[in-house]
């Protein structure tokens, strides 16, 4: 992890400016597993503290950790008593079913591609949930998630851009993080939490001699 931070800080001005400000790196990551795609999902477009209750009567009903097999035995009636919409019961229920063909214990020796390919398959899985589970899952080095909210946020804050960035401006921001934007992203996602009044340092070169676009 060190060597991930030392490399964008020399790469990049004013990521080395919110890295500075933010401190030591702590990702926390989680099993690549059933039970933590399916905690993704009932965690989606809710509040933390909301799906941390689904999510819990989910896991009383079902078992901690939750199985495949174990989501198939719940009843629909078991799984919206928990606070489940029928959407998110279906995408679950539909994770459940394949798990077999994502084959989770497998996963880890795909690469990034196959695993997004593989996952977004399953009702209610996009890229932005197969990038979460290959960041904090699989514990892969070089994730941007170019769709998240939070990310796009946090670089037209740092570097002063009108309009939220797309994919495409995001990517040649980026372009001197690799191989470490999962480091970059989760320091971009803590930027969100510092004061507004920090400051952020005047436009520099990048070590290709180019200009932050």
């Amino acid at each position: 992890m060190r060597r991930g931070v030392e490399h964008l800080k020399a790469a990049d001005p004013r990521l080395g400016s919110v890295i500075e400000a933010v401190g030591a790196c702590r990702i926390q990551y989680m099993a690549p597993t059933f039970h933590s795609l399916a905690r993704s999902i009932v965690y989606q477009q809710l509040s933390g503290a909301v799906a941390s209750v689904i999510f819990s009567r989910l896991t009383a009903a079902g078992g901690d950790p939750l199985s495949p097999e174990a989501i198939l035995a719940l009843s629909e009636a078991q799984m919206r008593a928990a606070g489940l919409s029928k959407q998110k019961l279906s995408y679950i229920r539909d994770l459940a079913a394949r798990a077999p063909e994502i084959e989770f214990q497998k996963l880890a020796r795909l690469r990034d591609e196959l695993v997004i390919k593989r996952l977004t398959q399953v009702k209610g899985i996009g890229v932005w949930t197969a990038h979460m589970f290959l960041l904090f899952g699989l514990r892969r080095k070089d994730v941007l998630p170019t769709g998240d909210l939070g990310i796009r946020t946090a670089i037209r804050n740092i570097y002063r851009l009108k309009d939220l960035p797309d994919p495409k401006r995001i990517e040649l921001i980026a372009r001197d993080w690799h191989p470490w934007c999962s480091v970059a992203s989760w320091y971009l996602w803590r930027s969100l939490e510092l004061p507004k009044e920090q400051p952020v340092p005047p436009l520099k070169e990048s070590k290709r001699g180019a200009s932050i676009p």
